[in-house]
């Protein structure tokens, strides 16, 4: 499938929960004139902890900068898991590779959209960065446990498949509370900056919505939700599933 542009975020190349193969999957079904890359590619928290990197990581990284060799636009938006590249910014990397902390796009409608990872809206990443890396030892044990509960449903025979961290992100009543005040601040900052709309990753959740008459625009992750954000080549804003695409 082709599109006018593609935003993916938070796919945490080298961590243990990384669908790294998914997104290649993805990669090779779809083009488009621009790809950006919404932060938290690279996991430069968790590979300080351990070091992991699988091919399939390598291959992601070559896939992209092949893309841009071939004419794709690529913007790759630094988020708090990458950060380690905030010190270089801006950056050029050939003609079509561009790295920023923000990007502004603008559709095909003649919309203007602010484009950002999320994090420096975030309170406890930005002012308690040891809070913030906590839970992210929480999500990853959460993670590991969505594994033994999906292995003892299958043998039950429950095949379809369900998310303890999803569960918990989507149900408890502070993790709610959170997504709902980013998603407002988001909302808010786009308004006041006079862009119709915002486009952004960092909570992996997957959304499209108006917000205050803005339009919040999440393009989810590549840990569990396998999501992207579309613009097709008509103007149309979709959000993609990527597991279930597949099946159809």
């Amino acid at each position: 499938m082709k599109y006018r542009s593609i935003f993916v975020s938070d796919i945490h190349l080298g961590t243990k929960f990384s669908q790294a193969d998914a997104f290649l999957d993805f990669m090779k079904s779809n083009e488009s004139e621009n790809l950006y890359m919404v932060g938290d590619i690279i996991d430069g928290w968790a590979l300080r902890r351990k070091f992991r990197w699988k091919q399939a990581h390598s291959d992601v990284v070559q896939k992209v900068l092949r893309k841009a060799r071939k004419g794709t636009n690529v913007y790759l938006v630094t988020g708090n898991h990458d950060e380690f590249l905030r010190p270089f910014l801006p950056l050029m990397l050939g003609d079509n590779l561009e790295v920023d902390d923000e990007f502004e796009y603008v559709s095909i409608e003649g919309k203007k959209y602010f484009i950002t990872h999320g994090d420096i809206f975030d309170s406890i990443t930005l002012t308690k960065k040891w809070l913030a890396v906590l839970g992210d030892y929480g999500y990853e044990m959460l993670l590991n446990l969505n594994h033994f509960l999906h292995f003892f449903r299958q043998k039950l025979g429950v095949k379809r498949y369900w998310s303890l961290s999803k569960y918990v992100k989507d149900n408890v009543k502070k993790s709610v509370s959170f997504i709902t005040d980013f998603e407002q601040i988001l909302a808010q900052h786009a308004k006041h900056k006079g862009y119709d709309g915002i486009i952004c990753g960092h909570i992996h959740k997957a959304e499209m919505k108006i917000i205050d008459g803005i339009e919040y625009k999440n393009s989810g992750d590549w840990v569990e939700s396998c999501t992207a954000l579309v613009e097709t080549l008509d103007g149309e804003w979709k959000v993609i599933h990527w597991h279930d695409d597949e099946k159809h």
